[in-house]
């Protein structure tokens, strides 16, 4: 906040006061001045119901009840006690730490704390805000930015990865790559232990302030003092050496594993470059890392298979934000934890759920450093505290320990060794910060070593290795996590060989081996699961192959969104998350993310809608497979591929060297058609091709420079995957060239409404394999195809080439169910499909590109296109009124009437 923006705020509001019409834009307005919050809606709730009437305003997470009053009426007892009437009728778990009346001149802030006496009401006036702003910190909890977290996390996670660096500078080299693994293994392992140290000492849980920057200053070789250190924090009080320094014996005794020592444990002298580092790496104020995020970038810094590859550190770490992953964890299970916490009547309630949240179980089976597994420690721990929190406030009292959850019960499976002590490290720091809290809550020292064993998170490949050694379904409540996104063409010989363990289908996503993996673990349990994943397994021709062998439901999806890392050089990943089991009776909800920009600041918006079934394409609607179809399943002319080409680019003229090459070689003017891919189609772009198909031998000897083309081509296809086709090196691989065809492009724009369709009627027009055509296609055709409703099962079943549209025949075109107009609709729809073509026409300097950008598309066009919307929708007996995704399920429901087969 500034003070500039709270002199804004106060100026505003001067003069305003009218309750009912002004409530809720002053505390909106409120959060944006004083805390500069923009996602307001997360922290207040407006007329909260209770029981006998409504809560003006209600801070669901600090619990503060909001008593608003116009500015004629005065803060009296009598407002109050109508605030505290609000309060008796909320549940336990809800009532009130705070009031606040205000009438918009004043506020009286009430502090609730049963445990402290009585007091008088903190008053500020309006105009007392800009000094007095500090009394309002009780509304909001304490919460580092994300911009603070990735900035804090980021710098630190570089540092180590410098020091690293120095120290590899100082190993002595060796020969073999055994040797070279073991290097890197040692420095990754005493890199982990002094980023523990360095947060430990600096959060406060080592006995003395600035003890492991002390010893490692009094000491000359710092090699040898960490040695002795590590040594001595791995070993008990009552087995230590009586003899031991004094800056030694000091050290509380940290155990968990990390300290062990095996044999080979070593690492070479600090330069004093690799000691200033240290040094400087003590300045960072580790104790306010996030653990979830710290992991991520820490492991990315120091992962070898990252350095092999020359990843530069500043722009190759990415992580997996907290808020991304709650998406993930929030509908599998703590939405409906808080639900209980906020439904908790008495104590009894919230001993019950305590107890129910510290004995859930969960894997993550490719769990990389822990950020799944350590954000969910934290936010079960962060209900804990709330827990205890009301428990304090309603007389109990806590003379040991409280804390029932616990790190042991996070399972994972990760491939990577560093990774996976970098994730019991992340759950260890989380482990020491939830316990402060904890502490202070409970107005009680606690413990913090020795640290707990971590002994379910394991090194192996989670496709080869069987789940039911590290736990059984009967004993785990959840699956949670974010697999390899691994292309086809980065794929290794082991992973492919992995896919093919689980599916007989070729061309599938690597990813999806968890899922059959999860699917096939969790039969005959209540184990539930939830995934991010490429959304590319919710489209096209993966669907069928997988989802057919998953024997379970999904219970929530989140439709496709961007899954942004926190580098600004790393393109985002679009994904989908979906959460299935095989448990009956869950409210099925799919989610939609949404982005608005609030003064500059791109806010993000979830919505969700309930569905009764949510099939394979994420959609609420019948579970249906569209499958590979060799023509169409209605009685429509059959769509047809355009031309591969296969040439190497020596049969095709580009535009800019068109006037040249003809004026060079006249005679080959006749043989030079038009060109049309989907660049060319959809932005009016002009290139041009040699047709010589109907080119006599002796003409294409004397146009020398043809047949110097043809012959590179000859060249290109014999050393090629095309050499069947080298002895027609004239001729493209295709030789499709009907007079009139409907066009279609393969990719489209993912941003258009309605994909750009249009008309040939010349056989100089040569398309490319980058379209579809539909030879003797009429304007009825057209108008179907152009339509919303095609449109919309285009959107649903496609597959997609990153996020745009990639229309594929086998399975939009010749599954899409058509309708079965009337002689009178069928007329309609042609007379509307004609203006789209009329009004078009109209513009002839304006491509399709132009003419169907969501800016700039003509009014006239819209309207056309609206038209004949509404006549397609007539013809399949659709309301005016249904959304996009409830008609692709009435169209689900016609394939099935029309197949018989889901």
């Amino acid at each position: 906040m500034s003070i500039l923006q709270i002199n804004n705020f106060v100026k505003s509001w001067k003069d305003h006061g009218y309750e009912k019409g002004e409530k809720d834009s002053f505390w909106i307005d409120f959060l944006e001045k004083i805390f500069n919050i923009s996602n307001w809606r997360e922290y207040i709730k407006f007329e909260l119901p209770i029981a006998g009437g409504f809560i003006d305003a209600y801070f669901k997470d600090t619990r503060v009840i909001i008593e608003q009053k116009s500015s004629s009426v005065k803060l009296d007892d009598s407002v109050f006690e109508q605030a505290k009437n609000y309060d008796n009728a909320l549940n336990i778990s809800r009532k009130a730490r705070w009031i606040v009346t205000c009438n918009f001149k004043e506020f009286l802030i009430y502090d609730m704390d049963k445990n402290k006496p009585s007091a008088e009401p903190l008053k500020i006036l309006l105009e007392e805000l800009p000094d007095k702003f500090h009394g309002f910190d009780f509304l909001i909890k304490s919460r580092r930015t994300l911009e603070q977290d990735k900035k804090l996390n980021f710098d630190t996670a570089i540092a180590v990865g410098k020091l690293y660096d120095a120290m590899l500078g100082s190993a002595k080299t060796q020969t073999t790559d055994t040797d070279k693994l073991e290097i890197f293994e040692n420095l990754n392992k005493l890199c982990v232990r002094l980023v523990f140290c360095l947060y430990a000492e600096s959060a406060g849980v080592f006995s003395e302030y600035k003890m492991f920057r002390n010893y490692l200053n009094n000491e000359n070789n710092t090699r040898r003092a960490l040695l002795d250190l590590f040594e001595v924090l791995n070993t008990p009080l009552d087995k230590r050496s009586p003899y031991l320094d004094d800056d030694l014996k000091n050290f509380p005794y940290v155990d968990g594993g990390l300290f062990d020592d095996e044999k080979n444990f070593d690492f070479p002298n600090f330069s004093s470059n690799a000691k200033d580092i240290l040094k400087n790496l003590s300045s960072y104020k580790w104790q306010e890392i996030n653990p979830t995020i710290f992991g991520a970038v820490f492991e990315s810094t120091l992962n070898q298979d990252n350095l092999k590859r020359n990843i530069r550190r500043e722009e190759g770490i990415h992580y997996t934000t907290p808020s991304n992953i709650q998406k993930v964890i929030k509908p599998l299970f703590l939405d409906e934890l808080y639900e209980k916490f906020n439904n908790a009547n008495s104590r009894e309630d919230l001993f019950k759920l305590q107890n129910e949240i510290a004995n859930i179980k969960i894997l993550d089976p490719a769990c990389g450093s822990g950020n799944f597994l350590t954000e969910t420690y934290i936010l079960l721990r962060e209900l804990e505290n709330k827990i205890f929190e009301v428990l304090i406030e309603n007389g109990v009292k806590f003379t040991e320990n409280p804390i029932k959850v616990s790190i042991e019960n996070f399972y994972g499976i990760e491939i990577n060794a560093f990774a996976v002590a970098v994730a019991k490290t992340a759950l260890w720091i989380s482990e020491i910060q939830m316990r402060q809290t904890t502490a202070q809550i409970i107005n009680l020292p606690l413990k913090h070593f020795p640290l707990a064993k971590i002994p379910n998170i394991i090194c192996a490949n989670a496709l080869t290795f069987d789940w039911q050694t590290l736990i059984l379904p009967k004993d785990l409540n959840f699956i949670v996590g974010n697999p390899p996104f691994i292309g086809r063409k980065f794929r290794t010989p082991a992973q492919t060989a992995e896919i093919k363990m689980f599916f007989d289908y070729k061309d599938i996503d690597y990813i999806v081996c968890w899922f059959k993996k999860a699917a096939d673990f969790v039969q005959s349990s209540n184990v539930r699961c939830a995934f991010v994943t490429t959304n590319s397994i919710c489209q096209g021709e993966q669907v069928a192959p997988l989802w057919k062998n998953l024997n379970v439901h999904i219970d929530f999806a989140y439709k496709n969104f961007k899954w942004y890392s926190e580098s600004q050089n790393m393109a985002s990943v679009h994904v989908v998350i979906i959460g299935f089991s095989q448990v009956v009776g869950l409210t099925k909800k799919i989610f939609e993310v949404s982005f608005e920009t609030d003064d500059g600041n791109k806010v993000e918006k979830i919505s969700y809608t309930v569905a009764q079934n949510i099939n394979a394409y994420l959609l609420d609607a019948p579970n249906v497979f569209i499958e590979h179809r060799t023509m169409p399943v209605c009685n429509v002319p059959p769509m047809k591929n355009g031309n591969v080409v296969a040439d190497d680019g020596n049969l095709i003229i580009d535009a800019a060297d068109y006037e040249k090459f003809i004026k060079l070689e006249p005679a080959a003017k006749k043989y030079i058609k038009n060109l049309i891919g989907a660049e060319e189609f959809i932005n009016g772009k002009k290139r041009y091709c040699l047709w010589l198909v109907d080119c006599p031998p002796d003409e294409l000897r004397k146009m020398k420079l043809v047949f110097e083309r043809v012959k590179a081509v000859k060249e290109y296809r014999l050393h090629s995957s095309y050499k069947n086709l080298a002895d027609k090196p004239a001729l493209f691989r295709d030789l499709n060239n009907p007079k009139e065809f409907l066009i279609l492009p393969v990719v489209s724009s993912e941003k258009r409404y309605y994909m750009p369709i249009g008309y040939s009627n010349s056989a100089d027009n040569i398309v490319t394999n980058a379209v579809q055509i539909i030879p003797n296609a009429e304007i009825y055709h057209f108008g179907v195809l152009t339509s919303n409703v095609h449109m919309a099962w285009m959107r649903a079943i496609c597959g997609r080439l990153e996020i745009s549209y990639r229309y594929s025949k086998q399975i939009v075109y010749n599954n899409f169910v058509w309708c079965s107009p009337t002689e009178k609709q069928r007329a309609k729809i042609e007379s509307t499909a004609q203006k789209i073509l009329d009004v078009r026409a109209g513009y002839p300097n304006a491509t399709l590109a132009d003419l169907y950008n969501e800016i700039s598309m003509p009014p006239d066009l819209r309207r056309a296109h609206k038209e004949n919307d509404a006549a397609v929708m007539a013809a399949y007996g659709f309301s005016k009124n249904l959304t996009e995704a409830e008609i692709v399920g009435e169209l689900f429901k016609k394939y099935l009437q029309l197949t018989g087969k889901n």
